[in-house]
């Protein structure tokens, strides 16, 4: 597992108790992983290793089924997203008028890669196929927020405002 998080695990007390609680609650029934699983990404942000271990311990279950189901379905994440998320469209219509160029300059300001976070848990970056907006190719978005027609020279005007 390649490390993509420079941000510490800051799990508190406070949800780890509730996991566990909602662990106890779900344990009996048939098919209570995934379910668990959801609604711990929904308490932490995401799924680290240490709240794998802590559904695997509260199910009796290996660390390795619950890493292999965290990693199997793709609505699951096991690293932290930033407070804001770039995504750059890597589709073909984007690719060929250079959002290829547009996401190695983000990497290279940001000093991270596809599917990290900054240390100071501002930024998160990671690459899709398609928004549906190739009219406007190349195209990111931040947190919902469409730049089209980049250049990687308008990168860092458009992270200096957020």
């Amino acid at each position: 597992m390649s490390l993509k998080s420079t941000v510490p695990f800051k799990g508190t007390k406070e949800q780890e108790q509730q996991l566990k609680a909602i662990i106890e609650a779900e344990k009996n029934n048939k098919g209570c992983l995934i379910p668990i699983m959801q609604k711990a990404q929904n308490i932490y942000g995401y799924l680290p290793i240490e709240v794998q271990k802590i559904i695997a311990e509260g199910l009796s279950i290996s660390l390795q089924e619950v890493y292999g189901v965290s990693t199997f379905y793709s609505f699951f994440s096991l690293y932290p997203k930033g407070e804001y998320q770039i995504s750059v469209c890597l589709g073909t219509a984007c690719y060929v008028k250079g959002s290829g160029d547009v996401f190695e300059k983000l990497q290279q300001v940001l000093g991270i890669k596809d599917g990290e976070c900054t240390a100071d848990g501002k930024f998160s970056i990671s690459a899709c196929r398609c928004i549906g907006a190739c009219g406007l190719a190349p195209v990111m978005t931040i947190n919902g927020d469409v730049y089209g027609r980049l250049t990687p020279n308008e990168v860092e005007g458009i992270l200096a405002k957020y």
